[in-house]
């Protein structure tokens, strides 16, 4: 292990990483204090820039670029009442009465060392929980796999804010998308119309910048320009935060538990960990009156939970290629590129890699504390910069980006169409995560069933004859069910409350 730590430093001492990871950082703090552009944009237009790095460099661009946005967002929220990043939406409105109140500088403070702190303890948790799970990962077969990746899918459709048979539509769209080309287990050529550029398929990540990019800037377009930043002078950003550390130490632990917990759970990720946090705080909280009036408490938690989640969403990208949320979606694409194929062989043949992740997501939180608090006090002539000078820049990036994945121009017509189809889905409330996990894992789920049906000689049984498969499979099922049950409830529900009502 001492080995495979030394090796994992002398992977990430390299000028080339240091470099990268400190633009990445500052990269993502500014694209995050931007409102509306998201941690997942900022992170989908940095894949074309791994192409030139190596593969530890290109990994150090996502850690630090995702993990410093996540917590940039909480700046305009804080100032201006617009969340920078839908994570940041949770508690902007507690930051922005806070800053009424004349507290700005002790919000932004919370929410640059309670995020910090939620990064460290996501790490830690991914190191914890990975090599274990790795050791009982090899023994899969490929019917866990399936159901695995089944359960996964059907995880997006569990904790999306949306209707339930909106992201099962969303997520069907997505498996429908990851159908086309011939990379399939019959060779047989799907939905390509006769098209040669379809033959291999629809590569994720222009389908993800398309989505995530492309898709907010024509919401840009067509919504109002957000409200001029008033300057001010901050006083000290970090007084005050050892304090709410001892007195919230409860809270703060919670917020990084369930944000572990979320980060794990696939298409989850930072948002929903955020909410929670941010609800569990109110609902247990000795003053829940005082929520809504500037109270640090729920900073405190959803600050220290969202961070986490992004660590930890890392875990099972890293052992089955299951995505934790967009941006691991997003890294998986990265790490294949690169040829650090994720699975549970990653952790012994590659181990070194692994630990210089490890170490990689606790220097970026690290970094984040000065650098955060450097963007807080730069932050007046960032939200300055005007919508029309930013907008045509990432367009710029989203079709260079795109055209260099394949050097042709049907990459730029894939990320244009994928934009469209993104912004037509939000519009109509369709969760585009939900498509976004079916794109990625639509090929893991189509392989595992047919060489699963081959081996068993097409018998279903062997599905449920093992036992973690058959407990993976009731999972799976049951979540599967679990949207449906919640209607029968309410319809059974209605008539006796309306009854109720009534006498």
């Amino acid at each position: 292990m001492l080995k495979t730590l030394i090796d994992a430093f002398a992977l990430i001492s390299t000028w080339e990483v240091i470099i990268a990871m400190f633009a990445a950082s500052v990269y993502g703090l500014v694209i995050g204090s931007l409102p509306g552009l998201s941690a997942t944009m900022a992170t989908a237009l940095l894949v074309p820039v791994t192409f030139y790095l190596s593969p530890i460099a290109a990994i150090a661009t996502i850690v630090a670029a995702s993990s410093m946005a996540i917590f940039s967002g909480d700046i305009p929220g804080a100032l201006l009442r617009i969340p920078g990043t839908p994570a940041s939406a949770a508690y902007a409105d507690e930051a922005y009465a806070m800053t009424r109140k004349g507290q700005a500088e002790l919000a932004l403070g919370a929410g640059v060392w309670f995020s910090a702190v939620g990064g460290i303890a996501g790490v830690l948790s991914l190191m914890i929980l990975a090599p274990p799970l790795a050791e009982i990962a090899l023994s899969f077969s490929t019917f866990e796999y399936f159901w695995l990746a089944l359960l996964g899918l059907m995880c997006a459709t569990l904790v999306a804010r949306s209707s339930p048979v909106k992201a099962i539509a969303g997520m069907f769209i997505g498996l429908l998308v990851a159908c086309i080309g011939i990379e399939n287990p019959g060779g047989v050529p799907r939905f390509t119309f006769g098209l040669t550029d379809l033959f291999g398929g629809i590569e994720p990540i222009p389908a993800l910048v398309g989505v995530f990019a492309v898709a907010q800037v024509m919401r840009a377009m067509l919504t109002p320009e957000p409200p001029p930043l008033p300057r001010r002078k901050f006083g000290s950003i970090l007084a005050g935060q050892w304090r709410l550390t001892k007195l919230y130490h409860w809270q703060m632990t919670r917020g990084n538990i369930v944000g572990i917990i979320i980060g794990v759970l696939p298409g989850a990720g930072a948002d929903m960990a955020a909410w929670v946090s941010y609800a569990m705080s109110k609902r247990f909280s000795k003053e829940p009156e005082k929520f809504g009036t500037g109270h640090v408490e729920g900073l405190v938690e959803a600050g220290a939970s969202n961070n986490a989640s992004i660590a930890s969403g890392w875990v099972p990208s890293l052992l089955f290629g299951i995505p934790g949320d967009t941006i691991a979606a997003i890294a998986i694409g990265v790490l294949y590129m690169k040829g650090l194929n994720p699975g549970p062989t990653l952790f012994t043949e590659k181990a070194s890699s692994m630990y210089a992740i490890y170490l990689m997501f606790i220097i970026a939180n690290i970094m984040m504390i000065p650098l955060g608090i450097a963007m807080i006090r730069v932050a007046a002539y960032i939200l300055l910069a005007p919508r029309s000078a930013i907008m045509p820049i990432i367009m710029l990036c989203c079709a260079v980006g795109s055209f260099a994945i394949g050097n042709n121009m049907f990459g730029v017509v894939t990320v244009a169409a994928f934009g469209v189809i993104g912004y037509v889905m939000e519009a109509n409330g369709y969760p585009v995560a939900a498509m976004v996990l079916g794109i990625v894992m639509g090929t893991m789920v189509e392989q595992a069933f047919v060489t699963s049906l081959i081996k068993s000689d097409g018998s279903i049984l062997p599905f449920f004859e093992r036992p973690v498969a058959a407990i993976l499979a009731a999972m799976a099922i049951g979540a599967l069910l679990w949207p449906v049950m919640v209607w029968v409830w309410r319809k059974v529900k209605q008539p006796q409350a309306a009854a109720a009502t009534t006498r």
